[in-house]
């Protein structure tokens, strides 16, 4: 059974869902309901309108100049966590930060693996809050100065994005 919390959390994966599909399937966006739409296309839009979107610097809504990175998964390194944070600043071949270091996990030219290493921690801080309530989002590209290292390979932890998960076939996990 279900807690209240986790119920609750379903419905709006359910709902969320319902959204998207019905997007892809053209129907009229939220913020308007056009003359001729349907009851249903009218409901469905007044869910969408009150659907929670975690927004955090970078997502895009205020960035549209710059285009989104495809990300697998992404990773925070953060002084006091898991690993030796310094130690493993080293292993990656940049500066101990008080902020720590975000990782981003996607695919360069020719579908080449690379992670990039960035300062964008805030932003990795919301993707990954995003991400977790199965809302499939990527941020904007980082700004030149965000980024200190790209290595080729997929280095060190990484969170799967919802659409890593729909790549590797994790099954048991709620992504459609």
């Amino acid at each position: 059974m279900l807690s209240e919390l986790d119920y609750l959390r379903e419905i709006e994966r359910l709902a969320h869902q319902v959204k998207v599909a019905a997007y892809d399937e053209g129907w009229p966006r939220p913020d308007a309901d056009p003359e001729d739409a349907t009851p249903l296309q009218r409901r469905v839009n007044a869910l969408a309108r009150v659907l929670h979107h975690y927004h955090f610097e970078g997502d895009g809504c205020l960035e549209e100049d710059r285009p989104r990175v495809r990300l697998f998964g992404a990773a925070l390194l953060k002084p006091g966590g898991l690993a030796d944070y310094d130690e493993t600043c080293a292993r990656f071949g940049v500066q101990p930060r008080p902020e720590g270091w975000a990782l981003w996990h996607t695919w360069g030219d020719g579908e080449l693996k690379v992670t990039m290493v960035v300062s964008a921690v805030e932003s990795t801080e919301g993707l990954l809050q995003n991400w977790s309530h199965g809302r499939s989002v990527d941020p904007v590209t980082p700004l030149p100065s965000q980024v200190a290292l790209v290595h080729m390979g997929w280095m060190g932890p990484m969170t799967l994005s919802p659409r890593g998960v729909r790549r590797v076939g994790v099954g048991g996990q709620p992504f459609a």
